[in-house]
């Protein structure tokens, strides 16, 4: 049976594409999902995605994911990273590993970016390697279910 995984686009990651190339490269977030279904396949999980600009609704899509039991969930908040402790609390709630992730790498940028309010509720984070923070994302956050479960 495959793994159950959910990745969490926040804020303005509909643009990636034609948001600040410089930082995000040219990629699209439908290419970015693109390439988590496929390495997903190989793993052995099936990668569902979900986008928002919405706090609200990515708190709400974070308590369906606990209603739902996923396996693990990704995370790119964006700005949300660095203020949103209602995202943070919703993502408290998970019994399941979640990975924070990067396209930039957030500790060379701005010093606001340097601080992640879900640091420490998170099993780890991941940044700066554009789109394979999001594959690295998924092949830890496979790791650490298939370690959990033994």
């Amino acid at each position: 049976m495959a793994l159950k995984i959910l990745m969490l686009h926040g804020i303005n990651h509909s643009m990636f594409g034609k948001r600040d190339p410089k930082q995000y490269g040219t990629i699209t977030l439908a290419q970015i999902d693109d390439q988590l279904r496929s390495l997903g396949q190989e793993l052995g999980a099936e990668v569902e995605s979900f986008q928002t600009d919405s706090e609200g609704d990515m708190c709400g899509r974070i308590h369906k994911a606990y209603a739902e039991g996923k396996d693990a969930v990704l995370i790119n908040a964006g700005a949300w990273t660095h203020y949103s402790y209602g995202i943070r609390d919703a993502l408290a709630i998970l019994t399941c590993p979640v990975v924070e992730l990067h396209m930039s790498n957030i500790h060379a940028r701005e010093p606001f970016r340097h601080v992640s309010v879900f640091a420490e509720i998170v099993k780890g984070q991941i940044c700066g390697f554009g789109v394979d923070s999001y594959l690295l994302a998924l092949r830890a956050a496979v790791s650490a279910v298939k370690a959990a479960k033994g």
